[in-house]
């Protein structure tokens, strides 16, 4: 079943195609287009077909990615970094999580909660001694720069954050508020 012919002219105007070169692709005329638009025509539904498929199409190739949503600056801490070192970071840049390096590689996750198990057991001298390597979360899921924004959406809900690599390089880092930017 196909959707409302209604709805044809909002998802062409959502993807910037112009009615000429909708037409165009689908080998309708630009008059057609406009008629159907406008509901002074009912076409087959072949052509239905057609109309909507090309424009599923265009919609799937301009859908959203991983790199257009992703914050560009990430934080980083070290394996030798200390828990005192991460909650002073997280607190300076007000963030909840923060990728854990060795050199150049993720290895784990510091999180306001993994801090929070530790800091009950730690007093303040302790803190400036216990290393990241000890006590971080496992390294957070990493998706390419093109990877669609439909496929975050599961890995957000279960893991507190995703890195975003472009050739084999992390250039980003997607949280839960990352994702209201899809809602935008």
């Amino acid at each position: 079943m196909l959707p409302r012919l209604e709805s044809i002219k909002q998802a062409r105007l959502k993807i910037g195609l112009t009615q000429q070169k909708l037409a165009s692709l689908t080998g309708v005329s630009t008059s057609m287009i406009n008629q159907i638009e406008s509901g002074r025509c009912q076409p087959s539904y072949s052509t239905a077909r057609k109309i909507f498929e090309v424009l599923w199409s265009l919609e799937s190739q301009s859908a959203m990615k991983a790199g257009d949503i992703c914050s560009k600056e990430v934080v980083k801490l070290k394996t030798t970094d200390t828990l005192h070192d991460a909650i002073k970071k997280m607190q300076d840049m007000s963030i909840s999580q923060v990728p854990v390096f060795d050199e150049n590689e993720v290895v784990g996750l510091a999180t306001e909660d993994g801090i929070v198990k530790h800091l009950v057991d730690n007093d303040e001298t302790q803190r400036k001694k216990i290393r990241l390597l000890d006590i971080m979360d496992p390294r957070p899921p990493i998706v390419d720069y093109e990877t669609p924004v439909k496929t975050l959406v599961s890995l957000i809900r279960y893991s507190k954050c995703v890195l975003v690599s472009k050739q084999s390089k992390i250039v980003g880092i997607i949280t839960a508020s990352d994702t209201l930017k899809i809602i935008e």
